[in-house]
């Protein structure tokens, strides 16, 4: 990491990126890392991190995510996750959202069974679509200003 990245001292993710703490590492490019996890739901889980300290996605510079998913579908591929493999990639923002590390890091998590990998829970509902189309006008005209 150079000088010109942020990071944070005290940050886990920040320590392994700058060679302080041991790691599986996988592939290295210019603004992302990637490593296998010492704590993995399977076999094969591993995390790609921007070496950009940031806690949140929207931290991110965004040439600093352009190698995230290319670095994820490699991982996958060599894992033989493209031909009958199951997988989940999988990014958190804060605590609510199960955010342990306040550094943007994206799992790349094999499903090889319904017990193994992440388990997810969905409490999807039918939308009131009146509702859902004032929401989207609203939206939209924000990502247009």
């Amino acid at each position: 990491m150079s000088a010109s990245v942020a990071h944070d001292a005290a940050c886990i993710f920040c320590k392994i990126i700058k060679g302080e703490i041991p790691s599986f590492k996988l592939i290295e490019t210019k603004h992302v890392y990637s490593f296998l996890d010492i704590q993995p739901t399977s076999q094969g889980h591993a995390l790609v991190i921007p070496k950009w300290h940031g806690a949140k996605l929207h931290d991110i510079p965004d040439e600093y995510l352009h190698d995230v998913l290319p670095t994820a579908k490699k991982i996958a591929k060599a894992l033989n996750l493209d031909a009958d493999g199951n997988y989940n990639i999988l990014q958190n923002n804060g605590r609510l959202a199960h955010q342990e590390v306040d550094h943007v890091h994206f799992h790349l998590i094999p499903k090889p069974d319904e017990k193994t990998g992440l388990i997810v829970g969905w409490p999807a509902k039918q939308a009131d679509m009146d509702q859902l189309a004032k929401f989207h006008k609203e939206l939209v005209a924000k990502l247009e200003s």
